[in-house]
């Protein structure tokens, strides 16, 4: 199976979400569960069927995130330049056609998420990037068209 990279800090963030999951809403979902046994007839009661599907989201979640941290793989950000865009990156883009910027951190699939400005390195903002320096230009296929953005800025950032 093909190994994904993470960050230090994302990996630490899903082994906490897994753990909090096994350790607190596991045990509060069996209890809501034997309550709502309490209640009577359980093939007519929405409690008791809310708390299975709730057991079954939990259930699923843990399965997927143990499936993710076994395939997942820190990559050590010390001793990286900010000379070229890399895995862990920080970087501001330039629109060229609009001279608004943004910055994106480059990370794992894991841990990408849009309201955090944190993209995976296998998107294809992501791939365009790597290896970029300062004053380089991209040229991206988005859904909302081709868009061409300049690299203004690296920065990496490492946490302990």
């Amino acid at each position: 199976m093909k190994k994904l990279p993470i960050t230090k800090m994302g990996f630490e963030k899903l082994k906490k979400e897994l753990e909090y999951i096994k350790t607190v809403s596991l045990p509060e979902n069996i209890r809501d569960i034997e309550v709502a046994r309490g209640h009577g007839d359980i093939t007519e009661n929405a409690e008791y069927q809310a708390a299975k599907e709730r057991q079954s989201f939990l259930g699923g979640r843990i399965q997927e995130l143990e499936n993710n941290l076994s395939i997942s793989y820190i990559v050590n950000l010390n001793g990286l330049t900010n000379e070229k865009v890399f895995f862990g990156s920080t970087v501001t883009l330039e629109d060229i056609s609009t001279g608004s910027g943004i910055t994106y951190q480059l990370v794992g699939p894991f841990e990408s998420d849009l309201n955090e400005n944190k993209i995976s390195v296998t998107s294809p903002i992501g791939k365009a990037l790597i290896g970029k320096t300062i004053g380089d230009e991209i040229t991206v296929k988005t859904p909302g068209g081709t868009r061409e953005f300049e690299v203004v800025d690296i920065n990496v950032v490492v946490t302990k």
